[in-house]
């Protein structure tokens, strides 16, 4: 899960963090996150945590005191850097869910897109676009796809939902994204 470590300034924003938590934990599907005690991330921990959901926090050394890493969880992961990070949690995770944040989640957010665009894992990625935080760059992105730098299919790659509840149920009912080879895709 990637999230803003900081709330935003619409309260829908923390409501819909808290809902990612308990429907997480209602579902029994383990939080693997950043590791942080603030913001949207905290507040997504704390829910899963409250609802008797496990949650597993990956951090990097440098950041484990300057994040204000979250004491309470049920496992913690302390690596050597983002890259170590960004690894593990990839490794650990069934699939990559964002909610609103800022340049750390987006670029994790795209990450995840792009290597399931280029077949290096075929986990789905979604998003909650809770108070429509996500339609400008949703919107770039069918600008792409116009502008021909986006296939339609890795458009689609991106699950979009407006709660948890039913972000959750589209990651648990598609397909898993098939890997592609996309550079015979290149050639055609």
């Amino acid at each position: 899960m990637f999230c803003g470590s900081n709330s935003g300034r619409d309260e829908l924003y923390a409501t819909a963090a808290r809902e990612l938590g308990s429907e997480l934990a209602a579902s029994g599907i383990e939080l693997v996150y950043g590791a942080g005690s603030v913001g949207l991330m905290g507040m997504v921990a704390d829910a899963t945590l409250e609802a008797g959901g496990r949650v597993t926090g990956v951090i990097p050394r440098a950041l484990a005191t300057r994040e204000l890493m979250h004491a309470q969880l049920t496992e913690t992961l302390v690596v050597a850097d983002m890259h170590e990070r960004k690894a593990t949690m990839a490794r650990l995770a069934d699939a990559f869910i964002a909610l609103p944040g800022g340049y750390g989640t987006l670029e994790e957010l795209f990450e995840a897109v792009t290597w399931a665009q280029l077949g290096i894992h075929s986990k789905p990625v979604g998003l909650v676009n809770s108070a429509a935080f996500f339609d400008p760059l949703l919107a770039m992105l069918d600008h792409a796809v116009r502008e021909g730098f986006l296939r339609e299919e890795h458009r689609n790659l991106l699950v979009v939902a407006s709660g948890a509840r039913e972000l959750l149920g589209e990651l648990q009912r598609i397909p898993r994204p098939a890997i592609v080879d996309w550079r015979a895709k290149l050639e055609a």
